[in-house]
Order: C-alpha cells, then sequence, then structure tokens
C-alpha cells in the first residue's frame, strides 16, 4: 500500500518555499540588530559547550562512541579528544546542553543553538568557512528550527515530544545546506532526511539522554544536509504532506508561522540566554529566592516553610519532589528553591550531585510546596516564606531576569562565559576564547574558535 496521499487543497507547498528562502537569502539580506543577536548566540553557546565539557554524560558518550569515530578531523570543545566531524557534532551538541544553561527561543522552549552551532563548527574543520558565512548559516538554521516549532507547538509539545531535538534537526539541515551551497530540490530532500530523524521524548527530562537531544539532531541534521548534496532524494513535501511532519507529529500545523514574513519577521532575533543552569521555567523561582536570600541573610535558617505559586507549567515540567541526580535536580522546583535560599545560587555549582543530596538542602527542600496558577505567567512567581516564629515575607517577580522584557546583557553573557570554561580551561584561556567568540564573524576561518576552546584542555 503506497504511503503517498494528496495534500489537501489549500496546504501551501511549505517544504519548497522553505527550501527556497534558505537558498536565495543573502548574509546582507539579515538585518543588523538580527546578525548582533546571532553573535549573541554564538558566544552564549561557546561558553555553554566548554562548561559542559567534563561532565561524566560526556565521559560516557566518549567512551561509547569514539571506538567507532573516523578521522580525528574535529574538535570536542573543551576536550583534548577530537573525532570525526559527524561524531563531535554529536558531542558538542551534548555538551553545550547537559547543563542546562544553554540559549531558549522563549515562545516553543527550543533551545535553538545547540542542534546547529554544534553541526556548523565540526563541519568547519574540514570544510572552512569564513566567519561571515558561518554566523549566516547559523542564523538561517535558528531561524527555521524556531519558525517550524512555531507551527506546531504547544500541541507537539503537550504530546511528549522534546521540540529541541524534534525541530533542532531542521535548523541543523539548514544551515549545514546553506554554508555547503544545496540547491532548493537538495534542500527539500535535506528537510526529508531531517524530518525522518526528528526525534527527542520529554520522558528523558532528568537524564543524560535529554542533552542527546542537540547532539543527535546535530548529527543527524549534518547528515541529512551531506546526503542530499550526494544526492540522496527524499520526499519534497516532508513537512506539510499528510503523513509528514507536522500532521504526524502534532494536532496543530500553523503553515503561516513557517511561511509568513519570511525575511522580516525573525524569530532568530527573539532568542533568549539562560541566567540559571536548569530549565526554564525555574528561573522565576530562583530569582525570587535568591532576592530572599540577599535580604534575610542568616535568618534563612528561621525558615519553617516555603510557598510557591507558579504557572502551572512549572511543576509539569520540574515537580520532582525527591531528586537523586545533579541532572534530575535541574528539573525540580523544590531543590532549584532550596539552593537558591541556601547558598544564593543558580549556576552549574546548584545542580550537582553532592547539593542534591545536601541534608541540609533536602531539609529545606521538604519544607517547600508549590500551588499552579493558570493566571500566573511563566516569568512570573509569587513566594511566601514563613518563619519559626509566625512571620511571614512575601517576593512577587513579575518578570525574571532572562525573560523577554529583562534580557541578558552582554556583560551578564561574558560573566556566565567565564564562571563556565575558567574551570574547564583556566581563566587565561576562557579570556582568550572569550575574545575570539565576540570576533567570530571577523575571522577569515571561523574553526579557530573551536581550536582555541581546546588548546588548553587537557584530560579528565
Amino acid at each position: 500500500m503506497s504511503g503517498h496521499q494528496e495534500t489537501p487543497a489549500g496546504t501551501p507547498e511549505v517544504t519548497r518555499l522553505l527550501a527556497e528562502w534558505v537558498v536565495e537569502l543573502k548574509g546582507a539580506d539579515i538585518p543588523a540588530e538580527v546578525r548582533r543577536e546571532g553573535l549573541r548566540t554564538f558566544v552564549n553557546w561557546v561558553g555553554c559547550a566548554v562548561g559542559g565539557a567534563r561532565h561524566e554524560t560526556v565521559d560516557a558518550a566518549l567512551r561509547a562512541v569514539a571506538p567507532f569515530s573516523g578521522k580525528a578531523d574535529a574538535t570536542v570543545l573543551g576536550r583534548p579528544e577530537r573525532l570525526d566531524a559527524a561524531h563531535a557534532a554529536l558531542l558538542n551538541g551534548i555538551t553545550s546542553h547537559v547543563l542546562d544553561y544553554d540559549d531558549t527561543h522563549l515562545k516553543t522552549i527550543i533551545h535553538p543553538a545547540g542542534p546547529v552551532a554544534s553541526a556548523l563548527l565540526a563541519l568547519s574543520e574540514i570544510r572552512p568557512m569564513s566567519g561571515e558565512d558561518f554566523l549566516t548559516a547559523l542564523i538561517v538554521g535558528v531561524e527555521v528550527e524556531c519558525r517550524i516549532g512555531n507551527s506546531v507547538y504547544p500541541h507537539h509539545y503537550d504530546r511528549g515530544w522534546h521540540i529541541t531535538g524534534t525541530a533542532g534537526v531542521f535548523g541543523a539541515a539548514a544551515a549545514i545546506g546553506k554554508v555547503i551551497g544545496l540547491d532548493r530540490q537538495k534542500m527539500q530532500w535535506a528537510f526529508g532526511l531531517a524530518a525522518s530523524q526528528s526525534s527527542g521524548l520529554r520522558e528523558m527530562f532528568g537524564t543524560m539522554t535529554k542533552s542527546f537531544h542537540p547532539g543527535r539532531a546535530a548529527q543527524n541534521g549534518m547528515m541529512s544536509a551531506l546526503l542530499a548534496e550526494a544526492g540522496f532524494d527524499s520526499s519534497e513535501r516532508a513537512i506539510e504532506a499528510p503523513r509528514g511532519f507536522a500532521t504526524v507529529m502534532s494536532d496543530k500545523q500553523d503553515w503561516n508561522e513557517i511561511l509568513g514574513e519570511l525575511g522580516t519577521r525573525w524569530e532568530s532575533a527573539l532568542n533568549s540566554y539562560k541566567p540559571f543552569a536548569c530549565g526554564i521555567v525555574i528561573h522565576p523561582a530562583i530569582d525570587g529566592c535568591q532576592q530572599i536570600r540577599e535580604e534575610i541573610g542568616e535568618r534563612v535558617s528561621d525558615i519553617a516553610s516555603v510557598h510557591l505559586t507558579t504557572h502551572p507549567l512549572v511543576l509539569e515540567l520540574t515537580g520532582k519532589r525527591s531528586p537523586r541526580t545533579g541532572l534530575e535536580g535541574k528539573f525540580s522546583v523544590f531543590h532549584a528553591a532550596a539552593a537558591a535560599l541556601l547558598h544564593g545560587d543558580g549556576a552549574p555549582t546548584a545542580f550537582t550531585d553532592d547539593l542534591v543530596n545536601d541534608a541540609s538542602v533536602v531539609d529545606l527542600r521538604d519544607r517547600i510546596d508549590a500551588t499552579a496558577d493558570a493566571t500566573c505567567h511563566e516569568a512570573s512567581v509569587t513566594i511566601r516564606v514563613t518563619f519559626k516564629d509566625g512571620s511571614t515575607m512575601d517576593k512577587h517577580i513579575e518578570r525574571t531576569i532572562g525573560s523577554s522584557e529583562m534580557p541578558l546583557t552582554d556583560e551578564q553573557i561574558d560573566q556566565k562565559f567565564k564562571v563556565q570554561s575558567a574551570l574547564v580551561i583556566g581563566e587565561a584561556a576562557t579570556e582568550k576564547l572569550l575574545r575570539l567568540a565576540w570576533r567570530s564573524a571577523e575571522l577569515g576561518d571561523i574553526a579557530d574558535v573551536a581550536r582555541c576552546a581546546s588548546e588548553r584542555a587537557v584530560a579528565a
């Protein structure tokens, strides 16, 4: 029985039109402010990739894939090991996401850079590209994955798909296809190959497999474009067909979110950067608890109980009452609030196995509860602290740091970069890498960034 069905009347040729836009776009067509956000996206990603390089997740991944790697052409950022480009894309996607400290497209909760930058930078070490061409391709890839994500969100996400993996593979395919010069038909094939590899399940949150999703999306997206370049064909309507990506994986298909205002409405310009190393819906609670900690100081030891009023998604995504590992702690609003109150911390150091199991943190965590309120904005929280003497303190966060209303500044991105990277490659190498990352668009060879990110790395 044939799998081919006629596309319903009135459905636009989404895959073809999107492919044409990717192929025909010139770097000069991208507004300066969008290019600037693309640069911020890349700088933030480099810091996260180096920062996560020593995590046990990365150690395990390297043990598994290194024996099967081809020629050692490409860098694993922050590590001395080198792999073939496809496996380097996988590993860098893992490292950049494992701390849950990366970027976020707030409309869809996609973490855009992981799949796209990981694929592009790995390929640049075997197929050299300028920083300018790299940045153009990065922005294109982010734009494609976020638009595709918009078209199916939130229904797709609510079904249990991890949208960074499912949409990210399209972004990686678009970026690689752009930089290697695919024509329109081959770009359509690349999207078809990407659609066939679109995956990632929210069930995996709190485990090593969550960071595997952007890594595999990077690797699969790269291979989709390279297969298409070699003449490997696919459906040319993979996104909109009755048995294509959007209909199979979502109850919602909004084609205007993909095609509307292409080149004038830039989703990539809406990217945001996490101030805290965990699920983004926890950030208001951490922000509020840090402020409370600053105001009450050592009186934190007098806390009897804490109550959080949050958006329902907070408890759906991060309602783990008793996390056992640092990765699980990133999906426990109760742990995150306790760590922020006791230590003022929301950085990667707040989400280690040791701190998740620390007796004082567990004790306070067990005295924190939460209520979901549908009227509460996702970037807001109300916190009531009750002290042992019966007195109370209330804190309301209307919009948290890192939200669209309170984005991180360049200086805050720098500080975040330094905090992560210095622990892996040292302060001097971090300063050099940070300066180079900000100069990415000026470089004749973007792979200089990858090489700089590993030159001081030593085996763990």
